[in-house]
């Protein structure tokens, strides 16, 4: 079978469709209010009652479809990140734009500012995410090699985390610094059509600027000189790749919190099927990021002790083992 699919990539993006598509329809499904399929369909199309078409049209089409949307940008990311730096450990918070959104929220949180209006979070973060896109392109902009890029992620991702532990630390009450533990855990509870149109149009410009980069990832899997021997543009598909990037993560983070994982463990999944060509990768790990992240999204409603699990604690437990997996898969690669 699994021949079958690295001869046939369509294959696979056909099974990995179809499962994100039912994936959905268990989502639209579960939740504190249970619905059949015939019921959150008729829903849907508004055509039951009005209690289940607020359900469903107002809460969980949402909730839905910037699942899909979020997952699909972090396993697309992660893969176009992995490809470029020719690293398996690579995923999109390697160039710091995950935590300098991280960094908003929460400075919007301290503020004082969220508990006035909805958009503060998100818009906090989103400009987080802009400045660290901003002060990346003047650290490599003299220099666009791959290690000033890793170098300048780095920095500005330990940057990032300094700042929300010091905003955690001089938290004003103890509910600010829930607010703040609770957003940096991830969540797509009570997310609206507000904040999926907020989002979406930086999520699809960032897919916009990555569409096509494939080939020449493919040139730069033979390495840098080949490449541009082979006429890639290596400056211009570092750029598009790295902003394009910034721009979907950041606007992913900036409404579902801190999701970790899905951008590193994604693409291995899919590589176990098709193999290690990045082009081949960069739309499967799509289309498997947003069924993990609808998946594990499921699995927060499920009443579990006194509490609920968070976004990022699902794909945190999914994903650190495949993450110590990787790490001794590639270290035994390399003797």
């Amino acid at each position: 079978m699994i021949k079958i699919l690295q001869k046939n990539s369509w294959m696979l993006n056909s099974v990995l469709l179809f499962a994100l598509l039912v994936s959905g329809l268990l989502s639209g499904m579960f939740g504190q209010v249970t619905l059949s399929v015939s019921e959150f369909v008729s829903a849907s199309l508004g055509a039951s009652s009005e209690g289940y078409n607020l359900i469903v049209q107002e809460l969980r089409m949402p909730r839905i479809l910037l699942g899909m949307m979020a997952g699909a940008t972090l396993g697309y990311t992660g893969a176009a990140l992995q490809g470029l730096l020719r690293n398996p450990l690579a995923d999109p918070g390697v160039v710091g734009v995950s935590s300098s959104a991280g960094l908003g929220a929460v400075t919007a949180i301290y503020l004082g500012v969220a508990a006035q209006s909805t958009f503060a979070v998100p818009l906090f973060a989103m400009t987080g995410a802009l400045v660290a896109t901003l002060i990346l392109m003047v650290l490599a902009a003299r220099d666009s090699s791959v290690l000033t890029l890793i170098l300048a992620g780095m920095g500005i991702s330990s940057l990032a985390t300094a700042g929300v532990s010091l905003m955690m630390n001089f938290a004003p009450n103890p509910m600010s610094l829930q607010d703040m533990v609770m957003w940096m855990l991830g969540s797509l509870e009570n997310r609206t059509y507000e904040d999926l149109m907020l989002a979406g149009p930086f999520i699809i410009l960032g897919w916009v600027m990555m569409i096509g980069v494939g080939q020449g990832l493919n040139a730069l899997s033979l390495g840098s000189d080949a490449a541009y021997t082979l006429g890639v543009d290596l400056k211009k598909l570092r750029w598009r790749v790295v902003i394009g990037t910034a721009l979907s993560v950041g606007a992913t983070v900036s409404v579902c919190g801190a999701v970790g994982f899905v951008g590193l463990v994604v693409p291995h999944f899919v590589r176990a099927f098709i193999g290690s060509e990045p082009k081949r990768l960069l739309l499967p790990s799509a289309l498997m990021g947003g069924l993990l992240l609808t998946l594990a999204d499921i699995l927060t409603r499920l009443p579990i002790g006194h509490g609920q699990l968070r976004l990022g604690v699902v794909t945190a437990v999914i994903g650190a083992p495949m993450f110590i997996y990787i790490i001794f898969k590639t270290r035994e690669s390399m003797r």
